[in-house]
């Protein structure tokens, strides 16, 4: 997003519903009750400044949401709408408990084992199930390391001092 705040998405526009202005939205989030009492909220694209608009939960169908957003009254306004985004102001998000994490929060960590050695940056984490995995591309650029994000694992993360200090478990690495 340009401009010097920073925004957390929360849905996607995905298409017009019916012919009086609703929309479908896709959540982007793990708290979708956010919506239920949400009166405005910020319409952008990604390229240029959010636009605060009016909010109104319809009704929730299936994995999405039915939605009133700004004032969309026709279907071609609300075509004006697909695929904008729905944000938050960072100071906004839904506070987390101990332990747990926005993804965007833990990307670009420095990843240090508990015995001091640097093992590069946090670049993504996959959600293939049972628990994350957090990719970290090594410091020499080769390769990619995955860490389960486990507590045997994952001993420390300081958001605050920009890392995250791990355990490395036998197999871990190449050639361990």
């Amino acid at each position: 997003m340009k401009g010097s705040r920073a925004w957390v998405v929360i849905g996607e526009i995905t298409r017009p519903h019916g012919v009086r202005g609703a929309v479908k939205v896709l959540p982007h989030t793990d708290y979708p009750q956010r919506f239920d009492s949400l009166a405005e909220v910020y319409v952008g694209t990604g390229d240029t400044e959010p636009e605060l608009m009016g909010f109104s939960l319809l009704s929730r169908q299936k994995d999405q949401l039915i939605c009133r957003i700004g004032g969309a009254e026709s279907r071609d306004a609300a075509e004006k709408l697909r695929g904008k985004l729905l944000l938050v102001p960072r100071e906004e998000a839904v506070e987390l408990p101990p332990g747990y994490y926005y993804i965007f929060d833990l990307v670009g960590l420095a990843v240090h084992t508990e015995e001091g050695k640097y093992l590069g940056r946090l670049k993504e984490v996959l959600q293939p199930g049972a628990n994350d995995v957090y990719v970290v591309e090594p410091a020499d650029g080769e390769g990619e390391i995955l860490l389960p994000a486990v507590k045997d694992v994952v001993l420390d993360v300081d958001l605050r001092e920009g890392r995250m200090l791990v355990r490395l478990l036998p197999g871990l690495l190449e050639g361990q």
